[in-house]
């Protein structure tokens, strides 16, 4: 069986392998330039493919009329997408001949579009997972062919479940792919009412709101925690990101939401009075002292 990959990050490298490994002959793979103003922190499948004798391209968008006439050209029988972070069109999908199927980072129907695993994580769930699917026009609708579950647990960052959801794809691609390409795979209902879509999120996203409950800014800490962006908070000037945190064992009522240094430790204050622990807090990504902070906030370390 013949095929053309879509891949990037972790997800496309493993399961990239994974095809491999099950004697899919990979034509082509289609992949993104690595961008210098990102922060690199996964896999290479641009490396992987020069590693293993790979012909891949870098196109600015799978709509290109090249890529089409290419694709064409090599008739393939299955097209995949590993986290490829463009739509392809649907007029691509067609040359498939026995069908284009993608791997989501949720428990379909839940959590479709973009960047799910940090969505779930701010949502606080206890579980998610990857979904191998049929293509269609609209996102993560088409038919279900197979799913991982993975626990999200409850200190757990987005990075770490991502690492879970990333093992989860390729035992999910791993199992189903026999009967994939024997054309027997089962074809799960997608029920879109019974889960939501959502959109990208920007660094912005990550501002910390006091007022809120602390599991909420938890869970906002969770999901965006380095190598993300990070949850950040503006004082005097300043502004820090939360590198490490924990919910802290006892509240803090008598404290007004914010930043605060109590016995000479880092506490973010929330509006239920309970706090986080904060054990590292960064600006500039260079670590801040309690000492330091206690300046910023104009009072010496309170008790």
């Amino acid at each position: 069986m013949r095929a053309v990959v879509f891949a990037y990050h972790n997800v496309g490298v493993r399961c990239l392998k994974v095809l491999l490994a099950r004697g899919v002959e990979v034509a082509l793979v289609v992949t993104h330039r690595d961008n210098p103003a990102e922060t690199i922190w996964f896999d290479s499948v641009a490396s992987v493919c020069e590693e293993q004798g790979l012909p891949f391209v870098t196109p600015d968008s799978p709509a290109e009329p090249a890529l089409r006439e290419r694709i064409a050209a090599i008739a393939p029988d299955f097209i995949f997408s590993f986290y490829y972070r463009h739509m392809i069109p649907a007029g691509l999908l067609e040359l498939a001949r026995s069908g284009a199927f993608n791997m989501h980072g949720s428990l379909l129907p839940k959590y479709r579009g973009r960047v799910p695993t940090n969505w779930a994580v701010l949502h606080g769930e206890t579980e998610t997972g990857a979904t191998l699917h049929e293509m269609t026009a609209k996102p993560d609708a088409g038919a279900i062919i197979g799913q991982t579950a993975v626990p999200i647990l409850p200190d757990d960052t987005a990075y770490e479940v991502f690492g879970k959801c990333t093992v989860a794809a390729e035992q999910t691609l791993w199992q189903a792919l026999p009967l994939l390409l024997a054309g027997h795979a089962p074809r799960l209902p997608n029920d879109l009412s019974q889960g939501s879509y959502f959109s990208g999120r920007k660094p912005e996203d990550g501002r910390i709101d006091w007022s809120q409950p602390a599991r909420n800014v938890y869970n906002l800490h969770r999901a965006v925690a380095p190598p993300y962006p990070g949850a950040f908070t503006s004082v005097n000037g300043h502004t820090y990101v939360i590198g490490r945190a924990r919910l802290a064992p006892r509240p803090m009522p008598d404290l007004p939401p914010g930043l605060a240094v109590v016995d000479n430790s880092i506490f973010g204050v929330c509006g239920d009075g309970r706090a986080l622990a904060i054990q590292q807090l960064l600006e500039n990504d260079a670590p801040v002292l309690p000492s330091t902070l206690a300046q910023v906030l104009g009072a010496a370390p309170a008790r």
